[in-house]
């Protein structure tokens, strides 16, 4: 039998109005004075914009002899993999020689090298699913409670069911770990992406009220309780609207932080439902979101993986390539005609970072741009896809975190020694300069020199 809203049992304190993705407690509860704490104090500096994170993984390496850097500043010159970089050398700085050494002597010659943001070695055994928290999700941890969503996970490519050396695709398709045991949830879809920004971090749209949310719930309420009670609950009611109003006031005009986002709704239209069918479309159209998450300070932290691990993406939407990323081209059996299609592969990846590179240095903040209040790491899980080969990653760094990073440059650490080219000391630096000190992270307990 279908029961209306309103329980036939005793209304008691413990009295919750539900909704559609909406539990509102009554206002007896003792949790209900916390709506109306105070905010801390402004920091000094909480007029300037905050430092956001970026990170965008590509899989399967690139051509080890095509991926180079020379010169510095804007005059810095890039081999052909890299090329679409150029335009904006004089806001990069181009890494050569990182590593891990958990990845370097996994016997797995792909998934175990899939622990580019937390260096901490794939486990073997298949009966159990083991990595370690990544450093996107350690800064979630500390300062995602500033934003409506803690950290933006997204992919493009779908889930891979099945297993490769005796392990779970699950770690050649997770980039993000919430725990050693468990990768973060990732948005395929953009419009559920798009959905997440523009509500209240959940998916649940701020088209409407609360109270709205809760109206047949009210209505259900009110004739079992007294006359004293329903002018409380009127009371309470009229409360949570003055705070709604005061939230939205703060969102748009009055940000407690001293500082506002440069844009207060979003710009660009929800995307369609579905999973788009065009690669280059849904490649950009996650980017795109990612630059909103920025710039309406949704988010302060996104990580997107263009394409998996052992990737099955078909690249036949560039002219003259043919076949999946990883068995047909990346494995390329040094074939010419194999190479050159593997090459535009890696162009191809360049130009979605330099896409998003342009994007938010296109946008004003404050004193500069988006761009230079943000760090945005590219980097891949191999070097020498074919060879999988990990001694040395491509990474690539580009904004200037809020003036903590110098651009222009290229930083060579592969005869540095083992010990000062691993890539969680990247990591550790990186924090630092989110706000998030640690003594260690993964295998490293020193920042990276001269970065």
């Amino acid at each position: 039998m279908n029961r209306s809203p309103v329980s036939d049992s005793h209304v008691t304190r413990r009295r919750f109005l539900r909704g559609a993705g909406v539990v509102l407690a009554l206002p007896w509860l003792e949790s209900m004075p916390l709506l109306g704490a105070t905010a801390a104090p402004a920091k000094k500096d909480a007029a300037k914009p905050p430092v956001r994170l970026g990170i965008v993984f590509f899989s399967n390496g690139v051509e080890p002899t095509e991926w180079w850097a020379k010169g510095s500043g804007a005059a810095m010159e890039f081999g052909p993999a890299a090329a679409p970089l150029a335009p904006h050398a004089s806001d990069l700085v181009f890494i050569e020689g990182l590593y891990s050494q958990a990845a370097l002597s996994s016997t797995s010659p792909h998934l175990g090298r899939m622990n580019l943001l937390c260096g901490a070695p794939v486990s073997l055994d298949p009966n159990v699913i083991r990595l370690g928290t990544t450093m996107d999700q350690v800064l979630a941890a500390q300062i995602g409670n500033r934003t409506a969503v803690p950290s933006h996970v997204l992919r493009v490519e779908p889930n891979q069911q099945r297993h490769e050396d005796g392990l779970s695709m699950i770690y050649g398709s997770s980039l993000s770990w919430l725990s050693p045991t468990k990768p973060a949830t990732k948005e395929i879809y953009p419009s559920r992406a798009f959905d997440r920004l523009v509500g209240d971090g959940t998916g649940r749209r701020l088209d409407r009220s609360i109270l709205d949310e809760v109206r047949q719930d009210t209505q259900g309420l009110k004739p079992r309780i007294s006359r004293a009670d329903s002018v409380k609950l009127d009371e309470y009611f009229e409360s949570i609207r003055d705070i709604e109003k005061r939230i939205e006031r703060a969102a748009k005009d009055e940000r407690l932080e001293g500082w506002r986002p440069t844009l207060a709704q979003p710009d660009m239209p929800r995307p369609k439902n579905g999973l788009p069918q065009d690669v280059p479309e849904h490649m950009k159209l996650m980017l795109d979101l990612t630059v909103l998450a920025f710039q309406m300070d949704k988010s302060r932290i996104a990580t997107l993986m263009l394409n998996n691990d052992l990737s099955q993406m078909n690249f036949k939407f560039l002219e003259g390539v043919r076949g999946a990323l990883h068995l047909d081209l990346t494995h390329n059996g040094k074939a010419a005609d194999k190479e050159a299609m593997y090459l535009k592969t890696n162009q191809f990846h360049a130009a979605q970072f330099a896409y998003l590179v342009q994007r938010m240095k296109s946008i004003n903040e404050g004193d500069g741009t988006l761009l230079d209040n943000s760090i945005l790491l590219f980097a891949s899980s191999l070097f020498d896809g074919d060879a999988h080969s990990a001694n040395r990653l491509p990474v690539v760094l580009a904004g200037k975190g809020g003036g903590t990073l110098q651009t222009g440059r290229i930083l060579n650490y592969l005869e540095a020694g083992d010990e000062n080219r691993k890539i969680c000391s990247l990591h550790l630096s990186l924090m630092d300069r989110m706000g998030v000190k640690l003594d260690r992270f993964g295998d490293a307990t020193t920042r990276l020199a001269n970065l």
